[in-house]
């Protein structure tokens, strides 16, 4: 048996939008009288974007400080700041070996879904011209919890109409794997070990992400 679809993360695996959401996260927490610094943004990596404010509302102790619609309109300042960041972002922007891997998959015949805890998942796959590579987008905003919960995963697979115990998932954050080893996928990632885990396949960049690798892996998830 081989892997029949392999579900993406998006910030970190497929593109860096990373740094557009700490500046317009920091932006706001700015206004709201709240410090974070890059290592607290650790925390919001892979996170939905509510989660993610109300992460730096208890930070700045003002977890209970705003009514639901005040809360949904910094959400909304948040969005488009990072939106109008977002606007310059082009094909060039693809992480090496990304594109490789698309064409490679489909060639191969496998599903491809995003798995993105980000609402602007879909113009971001335009902006870079991939969308057609994708078999699925999961809406963030339609499952019950953000990652580290597999709820984003299980929605991708089920976009694709393949069960969750034949794909591979592949993130960035331990949040993201958190969320794959909970949807019973095999999950991939990128970066280090020592921030993803040592008890799964992690590549220290894109470039290694090949149809032979994500072969191997999977081959030796199963002689395990």
């Amino acid at each position: 048996m081989t892997f029949k679809a392999v579900l993406f993360d998006l910030d970190g695996v497929i593109t860096d939008t990373a740094e557009y959401h700490y500046l317009a996260w920091k932006k706001l927490a700015d206004s709201l009288g709240i410090t974070i610094d890059r290592r607290f943004n650790e925390q919001l990596k892979g996170v939905s974007r509510e989660d993610s404010l109300k992460k730096i509302l208890a930070h700045g102790g003002l977890q209970n400080a705003f009514t639901p619609e005040r809360f949904a309109g910094l959400l909304t300042q948040k969005n488009d700041r990072y939106v109008e960041m977002i606007q310059a972002i082009t094909p060039a922007d693809v992480y090496p070996g990304i594109l490789v891997l698309l064409q490679s998959l489909k060639a191969a015949g496998k599903k491809i879904a995003l798995a993105s805890a980000s609402k602007n998942g879909p113009f971001l796959l335009e902006k870079m011209a991939l969308t057609p590579y994708f078999d699925a987008i999961a809406d963030p905003a339609k499952v019950a919890l953000s990652k580290p919960a597999p709820d984003i995963f299980l929605a991708a697979a089920k976009g694709t109409g393949t069960a969750i115990g034949e794909c591979i998932g592949i993130e960035d954050a331990a949040a993201g794997i958190a969320a794959i080893k909970a949807a019973g996928a095999l999950p991939v990632g990128v970066g280090s070990p020592e921030h993803l885990g040592s008890d799964i396949a992690v590549v220290a960049d894109t470039r290694s992400l090949t149809l032979d690798y994500l072969q191997q892996v999977w081959d030796s998830a199963c002689r395990l």
